[in-house]
């Protein structure tokens, strides 16, 4: 008999009009359904059967659960739907979504942010009220969950899964691995996430109204013991991504291009670990003797607008930045026709290693700056138009930092400096 402690997410699949609806039970796992209509209640109930695979966690207990895929597909656009996974022996409560209207002409909300523990998450409960009054069309986690997912023989993990099941069964939960999840080779992250495409959740992208966003693994620079493969993969992966985006046809379509990883290309100051003298990380100039891998080369050529990092447990807005040189659209309007790709780092939704300090002597760089607990909002107004604000949770919810990203046209920066 199953366990029918479901701790459930939904996630976008290769297709907008696709949602994948991913669980965990334990004992036997009998089979993997998902029964869905516009009323639970009053409907005929649509069943589709997936697919489970069984997930032995690396420590010592080698604790096994289930791990069950369905994918929902060819539903309508901007249309609620209600909906149960499980099986024959038992089902889970009727949790509830809304698929995004169709093509890019509609203007997106996301939460996004990084760093967010099964202890000390902060900002869950204010994530849980927006996403029960509908705020969102998608959630961006921008790496480290439930320091870590591997604790007490996955349990943590499991935990943590339960807490996020109040936002993630009811809004697409999209992810990024982050330096917590590296145990047994990011086991727990792979088994638990589902995102679009082939490669384990680890790097891929999805399109929302007029947005591409990028997600990708800032690890592969960091764990060499799995193998350089990874790494020279997914950047030829993005080379083609970024490339394929950045055709002016698909950008005339979708002009903005977002990228999220979990470790920041520039650090705050030279003390932080991943830095070394000179403020270098792996992410932006590459490996020591194969630099060609750095990624800052590669977003600024393909025109990359906003990048999106966590990683810091606080939250910094940048200037427009390629190669430690500030690129403001103006003096009076920097973010207005940038001509480079705009940084931020949101870090500081709440975990146990609890909130990091700035330096005395910030960057030229820095624009804005706080470590109050928060995460931060995107609403994709249009082609044109992007807009952020950044929650303090510890500020009961106000907004400590707003600005409008503003481009009348979109692509390559230019040729590198």
């Amino acid at each position: 008999m199953p366990s029918l402690n479901h701790k459930q997410s939904i996630s976008i699949a290769d297709s907008l009009r696709d949602i994948t609806v991913t669980w965990s039970t334990r004992g036997s796992p009998n089979a993997s359904l998902v029964s869905y209509a516009r009323s639970y209640a009053k409907d005929k109930l649509t069943v589709v059967r997936g697919s489970w695979q069984r997930f032995v966690d690396g420590g010592r207990k080698a604790r096994q659960q289930y791990v069950h895929n369905v994918v929902l597909r060819d539903l309508e656009p901007d249309t609620r739907y209600e909906y149960s996974c499980g099986s024959e022996l038992g089902w889970s409560p009727v949790f509830s979504f809304k698929t995004p209207p169709a093509g890019e002409n509609w203007s997106p909300s996301l939460a996004i942010f990084g760093d967010m523990g099964n202890e000390n998450a902060q900002s869950l409960g204010r994530l849980q009220q927006d996403t029960e009054r509908g705020m969102y069309d998608a959630i961006i986690h921008v790496g480290d969950f439930a320091y870590d997912m591997d604790t007490n023989n996955a349990a943590v993990g499991d935990a943590f899964m339960r807490q996020i099941e109040t936002v993630a069964a009811y809004v697409p939960y999209m992810v990024c691995p982050g330096n917590h999840e590296e145990k047994y080779n990011f086991s727990n992250y792979r088994a638990r996430f589902n995102m679009p495409g082939e490669t384990d959740s680890l790097w891929y992208s999805f399109d929302l109204g007029p947005v591409h966003f990028v997600s990708f693994s800032t690890e592969v620079y960091y764990f060499l013991n799995y193998g350089v493969k990874l790494l020279t993969k997914q950047f030829e992966w993005l080379e083609r991504d970024l490339a394929e985006a950045n055709r002016p046809e698909n950008r005339a379509k979708r002009p903005w291009i977002i990228t999220y990883g979990h470790r920041p290309m520039y650090c705050s100051d030279e003390k932080e670990y991943d830095c070394d003298g000179k403020l270098e990380t792996y992410i932006r100039q590459g490996l020591p003797l194969i630099k060609w891998f750095g990624l800052e080369d590669l977003f600024y050529k393909h025109g990359v607008d906003v990048e999106i990092f966590a990683h810091e447990h606080f939250y910094t807005r940048l200037w427009p930045i390629y190669d430690f040189k500030v690129y403001n659209g103006s003096a009076q309007q920097p973010y207005t026709n940038s001509k480079a790709p705009i940084q931020i780092i949101t870090g500081s939704a709440g975990c146990n290693e609890q909130r990091e300090p700035f330096s005395k002597d910030l960057p030229a760089w820095n624009a804005f700056h706080s470590n109050d607990y928060g995460y931060t909002r995107l609403k994709a107004h249009n082609g044109t138009h992007l807009h952020f604000q950044q929650v303090s949770d510890d500020k009961n919810g106000d907004i400590v930092d707003s600005f409008w990203v503003i481009k009348d046209t979109h692509g390559s920066y230019g040729t590198f400096d």
